[in-house]
Order: C-alpha cells, then sequence, then structure tokens
C-alpha cells in the first residue's frame, strides 16, 4: 500500500485550478479597463501593448471579435500583477482611499510650503531624495503668479511633484522571482 504523505512532496507552484482562476481574474480586469474612458484609461500605466489591444477591442463590432479581443488582452494581462491593476484602477477612477488621502496631503504641503519658507526645510527632511532647486524654482514662481493674479502653473507643478513624492506610481508588472535551484 502507498503511503501519501505531504512529508516527501515539494511544492510545485499553484495548481492549474488556480492559474486558471488567476487567468479569469486578470481578463475580467481587462474587461474592466476596456468600460474606462480615455481619460481614465491614460492614468494606468499600462503596457503599450495592452494599450494597443485595448483601442483595437473600441473598434470592434462584432461580439464574437470583441470575445476572442478579451482573451488575447488577457493572454497579455498574465505578465502584470493582478492586485497592483486592481489598485491602479481604484486610483484612477479615484475609489483608493489612500489615493484620496494622498491628494489631500499634497494640496496641505503645496499651500504650505508657498505660504511659509519653514515648511521647505520639513519638507526636503521628509523626503531628501526630492530636487531642492526645482522646488524652490516653483515655489518662487508659484509666490509671483499669486501675486500678479496668473494662471496657478507653477503651483499645479509644484503639486504634482509633491503628489508623485507622496503617492509613488504603481509597478504593474509582475517581479522576477529568483531561482532558487541552479545546481541543476
Amino acid at each position: 500500500m502507498t503511503d501519501y504523505t505531504d512529508d516527501n512532496e515539494e511544492y510545485s507552484g499553484p495548481s492549474k485550478s488556480e492559474l486558471k482562476r488567476q487567468a479569469e481574474y486578470l481578463q475580467d480586469l481587462g474587461k474592466e479597463l476596456t468600460e474606462l474612458g480615455p481619460e481614465t484609461l491614460a492614468k494606468i500605466p499600462l503596457p503599450d501593448v495592452i494599450l494597443a489591444e485595448l483601442q483595437e477591442f473600441h473598434k470592434m463590432r462584432s461580439f464574437g471579435a470583441k470575445r476572442r479581443q478579451l482573451q488575447l488582452i488577457g493572454k497579455y494581462m498574465r505578465s502584470l500583477d493582478g492586485n497592483q491593476v486592481r489598485l491602479a484602477i481604484d486610483r484612477a477612477k479615484g475609489n483608493d482611499k489612500a489615493a484620496v488621502a494622498a491628494l489631500h496631503k499634497s494640496e496641505r504641503l503645496r499651500d504650505a510650503l508657498i505660504a511659509q519658507d519653514e515648511a521647505l526645510t520639513k519638507f526636503i527632511a521628509d523626503f531628501p531624495e526630492v530636487d531642492v532647486q526645482l522646488v524652490r524654482q516653483l515655489i518662487r514662481n508659484a509666490r509671483k503668479e499669486a501675486q500678479n493674479n496668473k494662471p496657478p502653473k507653477a503651483s499645479r507643478e509644484l503639486y504634482r511633484l509633491i503628489h508623485n513624492m507622496v503617492l509613488p506610481p504603481l509597478i504593474l508588472e509582475v517581479k522576477e522571482e529568483e531561482e532558487e535551484d541552479t545546481d541543476e
């Protein structure tokens, strides 16, 4: 009689069923991407090949062709991390609480930087990798624009810079795991 114990078996990766569930999840995310408008889609850092296939999907009229195109989009989506894609879609739609909090924090930081010089010292301490010269130039320009009642171009640029520091962009590609069995 054969003894089936887990002691002798090695983990050989996810089961076939689990891989299929993951592929279906990514295909569903691809379908959700097809329902987004171009402005919202532009906020998501998708690979060019997926963007091209999404554009192709919108050109199609036949139900069968659209279904096959969704499968192709799903195939290309397999190179992406599903959780990160879900998070990116939520951010783009404005449904991500962390993104909304980062938006408000960025606005407060920008207003503080423009209003008082001491805020710059604290900002540099919090974000040492920032280009200090660029931040100072943007603050100077934003103050001049506010004084002269001009459109707040520099203020918007400062906000974008701060927002990218507060909420870094998502990496959608799946990270390759290092192989542990290099001696075989």
